[in-house]
């Protein structure tokens, strides 16, 4: 499985600032992109991002680093980013570097840091354990005094041993929006990696809807392996298969919400791109319904759903339920 993509985005931003603060008269993105070993589009694409976005939604990065963009044959006053050929760095240079992140955003990184080195493993990528202990160093202290990079999510080595061994486990399970605990045996049958959510569990047995369950790793309040074992059915190929399917959803977002697209959806495709909104086909897995839900609640009032058209109410509906959920 690949390391994240916004776990890259994120280092490769931070190595751009660093060869931008090198040229303090600024640089053709062409050479900054060699550089940095980059396409020219993806590099002013990720810019972009960083320009115009919120400072608390893009990748949970301070937009402290003031970016002057310009032509040779324009004026500063009539450059558009998006067909600049030159790009500056305004800013002091001690405002680079981890330790002038917020506490949040240190966590943010560090989290999908770890998320990426445990697909990878310390030995083999030894440059992304380096930097994480940098990154705790500042957070927590001296990186000998935690060890950062040994970390490993709570219960997973449990979780996947029990899916080798094929053992039942008892788990104590938070629901994610509605309110109690509860405690259920279940099969792990196997553990995904996502890009946000984190590791999930597809896990039997199979309901009364012929289907399994998904649980997030991050609500598993507590694993016990049993000495119980279970037997994978003999369409057990086709359940993990099911379980995974995505449904196509065409939605307008603003794009200021473009985060969510990362968030709520296994991958995307922009169609149309406006000034202030765009239009993506979505892959949403189950439930939809929930997913186009917080996608609109993301987005707010100016979210659209084009295609189906079935799911158009979806967010007033969510919208409700959240509101019952936290004043109960």
């Amino acid at each position: 499985m690949a390391v994240p993509s916004y776990v890259r985005r994120i280092a490769r931003l931070l190595d751009v600032f660093e060869q931008l603060q090198a040229h303090p008269d600024g640089v053709a993105l062409e050479q900054l992109a060699r550089e940095c070993g980059i396409k020219v589009a993806e590099l002013r694409e990720d810019l972009l991002a960083y320009y115009t976005a919120d400072p608390a939604i893009w990748l949970g990065l301070s937009r402290r680093h003031v970016l002057e963009w310009s032509s040779p044959d324009l004026g500063p006053d009539d450059v558009d980013p998006r067909e600049a050929v030159m790009v500056r760095l305004v800013d002091e240079p001690q405002d680079l570097g981890v330790d002038y992140l917020d506490a949040g955003e240190l966590a943010l990184v560090y989290t999908a840091a770890v998320a990426a080195l445990d697909l990878a493993g310390p030995e083999h990528d030894e440059a992304l354990a380096e930097a994480i202990d940098v990154i705790a160093e500042t957070m927590f202290g001296p990186a000998e005094a935690v060890a950062p990079s040994s970390w490993r999510p709570p219960y997973l080595s449990d979780l996947q041993r029990a899916s080798h061994e094929r053992r039942k486990v008892r788990v104590v399970y938070s629901r994610q929006w509605e309110t109690g605990v509860f405690e259920r045996v279940v099969e792990p049958w196997r553990l995904v990696q996502t890009t946000v959510r984190g590791w999930e569990i597809d896990a039997g047995p199979v309901g009364r809807n012929g289907r399994l369950r998904t649980y997030l790793l991050s609500n598993v309040r507590s694993v016990k392996v049993l000495d119980e074992t279970f037997t994978l059915p003999a369409d057990a190929d086709r359940l993990l298969a099911e379980q995974r399917e995505t449904t196509t959803v065409r939605m307008q977002l603003p794009h200021a919400a473009r985060w969510s697209l990362d968030e709520y959806a296994e991958t995307s495709t922009v169609v149309a791109d406006a000034d202030e909104s765009f239009s993506a086909d979505l892959e949403l897995l189950e439930t939809v319904g929930w997913r186009v839900g917080l996608l609109m609640l993301a987005g707010g009032e100016e979210t659209r759903v084009l295609e189906p058209p079935g799911l158009v109410s979806e967010g007033p509906a969510l919208a409700r339920r959240l509101l019952r959920h936290h004043t109960s």
